[in-house]
């Protein structure tokens, strides 16, 4: 019995007479003919809309090579401007920058202008409205020592209480200040309590864990 692929082997293809292919190249023309016909239809119909739309795309790859030059520009100027204002130990110029920027950069310029002329108010407003929270900790921990002499060892502990937590970059030190202001107020035992939480903390910095167990 054949095969398959003997039996396709037998199997002949018709060549196509000259008046087939006559027929096919008229096809195909016709063919072309109606596809183009159907283009300059819809082109005509749409042409409003497509051309709005090549406006519109051209408009927002112009809107957002824009935006970035224009963002790189005012980073540039940003960044110019404070290095001036640190090199002049310009306090003034540094504030109206943390005015007029955000983010970090606004912080930063902030806490820079507060170290070279010490308006304990710079600090405060840092503390308060600060936009990171490493900025706004670190403006805790300088008002804590600013201002911890008139506080008492509770109001101390409450005051530095935002940054009893490790998502803080200044919780250990934290634990730290509050143990040493409770020594100093004559409270022992709730000091211990601060530094044996540090001194069991296997993440904690070797230099605060070293002085914990000093004060201990």
């Amino acid at each position: 019995m054949a095969t398959i692929l003997e039996r396709n082997k037998n199997i002949k293809t018709q060549k196509k007479t000259m008046s087939e292919h006559a027929e096919d190249a008229l096809y195909r023309e016709v063919w072309e003919d109606v596809n183009n016909q159907k283009t300059m239809e819809f082109v005509k119909k749409y042409y409003r809309y497509l051309i709005a739309g090549t406006v519109i795309i051209l408009l927002l790859a112009s809107s957002i090579q824009w935006w970035r030059h224009y963002n790189s520009s005012t980073k540039q100027a940003t960044a110019y401007s404070y290095e001036i204002a640190i090199e002049e130990t310009d306090a003034r110029a540094l504030a109206s920058m943390a005015n007029n920027t955000s983010g970090a950069t606004s912080d930063l310029a902030l806490f820079q202008s507060y170290m070279l002329d010490k308006d304990v108010t710079k600090l405060e407003q840092l503390a308060a409205v600060g936009a990171t929270r490493d900025f706004r900790d670190l403006a805790k921990i300088h008002l804590a020592g600013i201002n911890g002499d008139s506080m008492s060892a509770k109001e101390f502990e409450k005051f530095l209480s935002d940054l009893n937590t490790k998502k803080s970059p200044f919780y250990y030190n934290s634990m730290l200040l509050i143990a040493q202001k409770y020594l100093a107020d004559g409270d022992r035992k709730t000091a211990n309590i601060w530094l044996d939480k540090i001194i069991s903390d296997n993440d904690a910095p070797s230099v605060i864990s070293g002085s914990a167990q000093s004060l201990r």
